[in-house]
């Protein structure tokens, strides 16, 4: 496949020049955002509204700026995201929208509706064919997602426990999944529990939606039911002690494939365009309800016409950068013993691989992993 072209731009504004929004605008004209068949057409503004409590998610003023693009061009856009699978503040549509407003995201404040896409319990999808799946032959999508004639990503780059970075693959795969679409592509992975690590402090449980986590009153320890557990994760960034294992070493390739299917579903024989920020990288996803300090200093905005051409750019940019101190990543390179794997991503969530996603989605046609890098 042909290098595809990804531009970028830093967050450089001078004082009394364009404002950081304008340079993402004039960003998207550069890519060909102006190219796009708008006019008439319903375009899903795909992105995360962030977890309650957690501020590193993007701020609306990105997704107006978005908005008002779409708008010129004579589209009628709305912001969207699908719920989620673990308990929080956005596992079924009301709660959702509460939580995408009080974190600012309001039809006042981007100039569009926002849409849950997959209806109030998460239970409005669409099975969309998967060409050339291999994991997937028919992915689970939110409805409104695939009823747009055109998909826009707006994604925040940033470290993730499970598949080692989120960007836009995992934005468009994991995050246009209805919730059985979300637990497809999790279910292979079951955890174990490491019995002398584990502290009966429960924390655990509370972040379990399916009842895969079963305390044992008369040993204080917590245990697994793995008839219930769908293997999704959350279970492991609470355990402060490391007592939770996952058994199938290739859980993370397998969810890794799978979200690079869902992606190809999501925008295969369509108008797309796809924008992704390196800012606040937090060491992991935007679903937590906290963040912890950035691992790596604020980089630039990118923007493609290929999702995973967008993907590796943003890694490659990310891979060239020194961490920063007083950070999970530093943390880790500092702490007695610990094995250098000379990888940021993985070096901040040792548990976590992401390579096989990209393999996976140039693979299956998704996009390439040649680019061309264009400086603005």
């Amino acid at each position: 496949m042909d290098a595809s072209k990804v531009y970028f731009t830093d967050f450089r504004t001078p004082a009394y020049g364009d404002s950081i929004l304008k340079k993402l605008q004039k960003l998207m004209l550069r890519a060909g955002f102006a190219d796009l068949d708008l006019d008439g057409k319903f375009v899903a503004i795909k992105m995360h509204f962030g977890e309650k409590g957690n501020i590193s998610f993007l701020r609306p003023n990105w997704a107006r700026a978005v908005v008002d693009m779409v708008k010129q061009q004579g589209g009628k856009p709305f912001l969207t995201d699908c719920n989620t699978m673990y308990p929080g503040s956005r596992k079924n549509a009301l709660e959702h929208l509460y939580c995408a407003w009080e974190n600012g995201f309001t039809p006042l404040s981007v100039g569009c509706p926002v849409i849950i896409a997959d209806g109030l319990k998460g239970t409005d999808d669409i099975e969309v064919e998967v060409k050339g799946g291999e994991y997937v032959q028919k992915a689970k999508i939110g409805r409104a997602i695939m009823d747009a004639d055109v998909i826009i990503s707006l994604t925040h780059f940033k470290g993730h426990e499970m598949t080692g970075f989120g960007g836009a693959i995992k934005n468009l795969g994991m995050g246009s999944g209805s919730r059985a679409g979300k637990k497809e592509q999790h279910s292979n992975g079951k955890p174990h529990i490491e019995e002398e690590l584990c502290r009966g402090c429960r924390r655990c449980s509370k972040e379990c939606a399916n009842g895969g986590l079963v305390f044992d009153d008369q040993k204080r320890k917590m245990t697994v039911d793995k008839s219930k557990c769908v293997g999704c994760g959350r279970c492991l960034g609470a355990c402060n002690f490391d007592a939770i294992v996952f058994d199938n070493d290739s859980a993370m390739h397998d969810l890794n494939c799978k979200m690079a299917e869902y992606t190809k579903a999501v925008v295969d024989s369509r108008e797309q365009f796809h924008i992704s920020l390196i800012v606040d990288v937090s060491p992991n996803c935007d679903c937590h309800a906290e963040n912890d300090a950035p691992i790596l200093p604020d980089i630039g905005i990118l923007c493609s016409r290929d999702p995973l051409a967008l993907d590796q750019a943003c890694v490659d940019l990310c891979l060239k950068q020194t961490p920063l101190e007083n950070s999970q990543l530093s943390d880790h390179l500092h702490s007695k013993g610990f094995v250098d794997l000379h990888d940021h991503f993985c070096n901040n969530n040792p548990e976590s691989e992401y390579r096989s996603c990209l393999e996976h989605a140039e693979k299956i046609g998704l996009g390439s992993r040649s680019y061309t890098l264009i400086k603005m």
